[in-house]
Order: structure tokens, then sequence, then C-alpha cells
């Protein structure tokens, strides 16, 4: 795989498990599940429990710890009230972004027809 294309996935993750919480509580493994069902995001858990990690720490999440009904307790995780605003921020700006790239798109193939 491209190297672009790995920093690209890698940049978008925080915004897609943010995403994903948004529409409710989910343990790791879930969101993990979640990323790895859109090929263009698969990720690894290596890659989602640290960044799950640093969010918490941020108080953008909070966690929930819970028995399992097999193996060890789960945490879940669910968006703060910084979270959501967070991710409002960051979807705004994604849209913003890629409003623009879609500019740049059609005015080069403007140029070239």
């Amino acid at each position: 795989m491209n190297g672009w294309i790995t920093q690209l996935r890698k940049g978008l993750v925080e915004l897609a498990v943010l995403n994903i919480l948004a529409a409710g509580e989910n343990y790791g493994y879930e969101i993990v599940q979640r990323l790895q069902d859109i090929e263009e995001l698969t990720v690894t858990e290596s890659t989602v429990y640290p960044i799950l990690s640093r969010l918490t720490s941020e108080g953008l999440l909070k966690v929930r710890v819970a028995s399992s009904p097999q193996g060890p307790p789960r945490r879940y995780f669910s968006l703060t009230v910084i979270g959501r605003h967070r991710l409002r921020e960051m979807n705004d700006y994604w849209d913003e972004l890629n409003a623009s790239l879609v500019t740049l798109r059609v005015e080069r193939e403007r140029r070239q027809a």
C-alpha cells in the first residue's frame, strides 16, 4: 500500500472513532470492527486503542467498565460534552476541506477540457 494512503488513513481514524461514538456507547472491539467494515479505513486494534486512550485523557471520551458475558470486563466508551463539541468542529472542518478539494479538482478539469 502506498505510504500516502496509510498517512491519510491515520489522520482520519480519530474523526471516524468520534463519529462512531456519536451514535452511542461502544466498547473498543466494536469500534475496531466498525472501522474494519469500511475497507478504506481498515485499521488494527493497535491503532485504535491508543487513540481511545488519548481521547479519554483529553476529556473527549468517558469510560464505563462493565462485566462481559465472556472474558474480562469491557470498557465502554462514549462522548463527553467536550467530545461532542470537538466532533462538530472536526466534521465542519472536514466538510470545508472536502469542498475546497472538490473545487480544486473541478477547476483543474475545466482547464484541461
